[in-house]
């Protein structure tokens, strides 16, 4: 999953985190900067049945790794299987699949880019090569005839 397109759910996470003052602060913000933000988070809490839950801050009712396969469960729209082994193995599975594709991601950005160095490198000898059979032309006005 890109970065720009998981930015939601960290910012919801990061927010649960901190509690039901966090999510009101983050919707007196959201109305304060552009007012259909934040009625689209008031709305987002109370259909998430966050604004009416008795949990208060860090998660004080839930176990934080539970949460978080809750949470990656979501993101992926995978619907829990009711067995929380399961879940959190296939939880697992995900996270470590996500980290095979950052490195492959970050492997495929090296060979483009070795292959661009390699690429300029090559421009670079062209055009040294070029220059050098290529004699030059100075020295105008000494002895050529021209003005």
């Amino acid at each position: 999953m890109s970065t720009i397109a998981a930015w939601p759910s960290r910012a919801e996470l990061w927010l649960d985190q901190r509690g039901k003052g966090a999510w009101i602060a983050a919707i007196v913000l959201g109305f304060i900067a552009f007012w259909p933000i934040g009625l689209a988070l008031l709305a987002y809490m109370i259909w998430s049945k966050r604004m009416f839950s008795k949990c208060q801050g860090r998660l004080a009712h839930q176990d934080h790794h539970s949460h978080m396969n809750s949470m990656r469960m979501r993101r992926y729209g995978i619907r829990p299987s009711g067995n929380s082994a399961f879940d959190a193995y296939k939880a697992d599975t995900i996270d470590r699949l996500e980290h095979e594709q950052d490195e492959f991601e970050a492997f495929l950005k090296r060979l483009r880019e070795s292959k661009d160095k390699a690429e300029f490198d090559e421009y670079l000898n062209d055009r040294a090569r070029a220059a050098k059979e290529t004699p030059e032309e100075g020295g105008e006005g000494e002895g050529t005839g021209k003005y």
